[in-house]
């Protein structure tokens, strides 16, 4: 079975995406692809294995949080 699946991200300027897009990159190689379209970072998942596809899905959205908050603290 092959599972695929597509989580974008929106961020309020092209910076910041940029610097989330950066941060998770080195993390994302070979398990995903990711594209950043200015203020959108689009990632695409594709698995043999649901557990698979979840884990990263979930490992994604967790960096993404982690990093976000790091950006929003800098920024103060």
């Amino acid at each position: 079975m092959k599972i695929s699946g597509e989580i974008t991200f929106r961020y309020n300027s092209k910076e910041n995406a940029k610097v989330v897009f950066d941060s998770l990159d080195v993390d994302n190689k070979n398990y995903l692809t990711s594209e950043l379209n200015t203020e959108l970072i689009k990632y695409n998942i594709k698995s043999e294995k649901l557990g698979s596809f979840l884990a990263t899905a979930d490992d994604l959205i967790a960096s993404e949080i982690v990093v976000e908050k790091i950006v929003s603290k800098t920024k103060q």
